[in-house]
């Protein structure tokens, strides 16, 4: 009888791992059918008259489903929840929340991490009025949102970037994994290898700041996930391309190369033909990656 069961459970785990392999192989991930149940437009805060909502994918059974955070890119001025590279993870048992946060027009930084934090909070608070399991949370984001991922893993103890945003306060606004894809994780280093980008007047980072990196260096080191990396912060997941000239790979490296000198897990893809963005780092291989990263670090140890 033990056998019989051991095999039904190896059996049970060929399947799983055959049905992500023929999606990864066969589908486009941000073309894909969604199987669960979506919930469009949460508040999770008001900040003035500035309401912040999110969206919740989930799946078809979403009691004690695992927790991943989406945090939309683009350039910290435009982008939006309703773009979600990983909602397809919702057919496969997570639950995916994709949310908002302050543009530059509405508040410059820390407005953007406090609003992450808040989401967070919030997410945690209201477990179980949805249904998933919020004890373990794996946050990612691509671009300017993969730079708020980042920060989201190296900063759970850094109170000036706590903020109150959604209140929550009795709830833990740390994550457990990160999944960085060409995100910004050291502006100091940008002001050097892409002031036009960093320090020009009107740049992106520029307009995150409210002034350049090069003259707001604190600030910019504040910004930065690499200057927060402490020894007991979560695991990262990082996919870069090596051709994107919108955020240098450098980028990358450098909070791999802290990562590694603090002694934390991380893994670093580099992709060979990768610009900024496209559907080669949510499709085949890239998509595996994600799911066995998120599924090996929602589960209690």
């Amino acid at each position: 009888m033990r056998s019989f069961m051991i095999l039904l459970l190896v059996c049970g785990s060929c399947v799983a791992q055959q049905s992500i392999d023929e999606f990864t192989q066969q589908e486009n991930p941000s073309q894909v059918k969604l199987t669960g149940k979506k919930v469009t437009d949460i508040e999770y805060a008001t900040v003035g008259a500035h309401k912040l909502l999110l969206d919740l994918y989930l799946p078809k059974e979403p009691q004690g489903s695992p927790l991943v955070v989406w945090i939309h890119g683009g350039g910290w001025h435009q982008g939006s929840k309703s773009s979600c590279s990983i909602s397809w993870l919702s057919n496969f048992g997570f639950t995916v929340a994709s949310i908002n946060y302050r543009l530059v027009d509405v508040g410059i930084w820390p407005a953007q991490i406090h609003d992450c934090k808040g989401a967070v909070r919030w997410l945690r608070a209201h477990a179980d009025e949805y249904g998933y399991n919020a004890d373990r949370i794996v946050v990612s984001g691509s671009s300017a949102g993969g730079h708020l991922a980042a920060l989201m893993g190296t900063t759970g103890d850094v109170e000036s970037l706590e903020g109150d945003v959604g209140g929550n306060l009795d709830q833990s606004s740390r994550v457990q994994a990160v999944v960085d894809y060409y995100g910004a994780t050291d502006f100091v280093l940008r002001s050097k290898t892409q002031p036009s980008r960093a320090n020009q007047k009107g740049s992106v980072v520029y307009n995150l700041l409210g002034g350049g990196a090069d003259q707001l260096v604190d600030i910019a080191k504040q910004a930065s996930a690499k200057f927060h990396v402490i020894k007991d912060d979560p695991p990262f997941l990082v996919f870069h391309g090596e051709k994107d000239n919108t955020v240098l790979i450098d980028q990358s490296e450098a909070i791999d190369k802290a990562y590694k000198q603090a002694g934390l897990p991380i893994t670093f893809h580099r992709i060979p033909e990768g610009k900024h963005g496209g559907r080669i780092f949510y499709s085949g291989m890239n998509a595996k990656r994600l799911y066995l990263f998120v599924k090996s670090h929602t589960v209690a140890k």
